[in-house]
């Protein structure tokens, strides 16, 4: 394996080390572990962890931003996708030639019976998968990058998932997406999910483009 050594050094003054260990197999993807070490033994949040997103290409491990990474703050706080939400799943999507594609690794307690997946959690990936694909999708077509104003943000309108076979624990998922269509606002995305190579899940997902006014409407109705 190879081995990466992080501190990050929390604006409290608090310090936080933790090992990253990256293997790669040629028909798995990324498998991914980490060991997690704080001054006082108290576990670190994914939040500390999302940084360390690490791809396998070329040989050689790089950390990129994800899609989800240009999401503006008040749109960062989804559970499955969030950048800023500390508890949630904060999975990373990138665009791997036509496709999108996103590795998550499920906890021991994701499960449903014992050894395989809980299908709320494998519904929540393409539901997230597909609307940060959606969005990067909605850049591409207006010829831009993410990071360029004004920010598109997509939210699911309809999901559909079909359950192929169980999704055993214990492996890396690939999640891959693929743009089915583009129409004004709407952004059809296909998508399916992979466990040590076999196909378990697929799904559709019809993403909407939201004006960034009514999230602001919608959040000040919130205060």
């Amino acid at each position: 394996y190879r081995s990466y050594h992080y501190t990050h050094v929390h604006k409290n003054t608090d310090s936080h080390a933790f090992t990253y260990f990256h293997t790669h197999t040629k028909q798995d993807g990324c498998s991914i572990s980490y060991t997690n070490i704080s001054a006082n033994n108290t576990p670190i949040p994914r939040f500390y962890l999302a940084f360390a997103s690490v791809r396998e290409r070329n040989n050689d491990p790089m950390i990129e931003p994800a899609f989800q990474d240009y999401y503006p703050d008040h749109m960062a706080h989804c559970y499955g996708c969030g950048r800023l939400n500390g508890y949630g799943h904060q999975i990373k999507s990138y665009w791997e030639g036509e496709e999108s594609v996103c590795h998550f690794q499920p906890e021991p307690y994701h499960i449903s019976i014992p050894g395989y997946v809980y299908g709320g959690l494998l519904a929540a990936l393409i539901d997230c998968h597909g609307t940060g694909t959606a969005a990067a999708a909605g850049y591409k077509a207006e010829s831009r990058a993410m990071d360029t104003v004004p920010a598109l943000r997509y939210l699911t309108a309809s999901l559909h998932v079909d359950y192929l076979k169980p999704t055993p624990l214990g492996f890396s998922l690939e999640v891959r997406g693929k743009v089915k269509e583009i129409k004004g606002r709407k952004v059809v995305i296909e998508e399916w999910i992979k466990a040590s190579g076999v196909i378990t899940v697929r799904g559709e997902l019809v993403a909407v483009q939201v004006p960034d006014q009514l999230i602001r409407e919608l959040l000040q109705a919130q205060k």
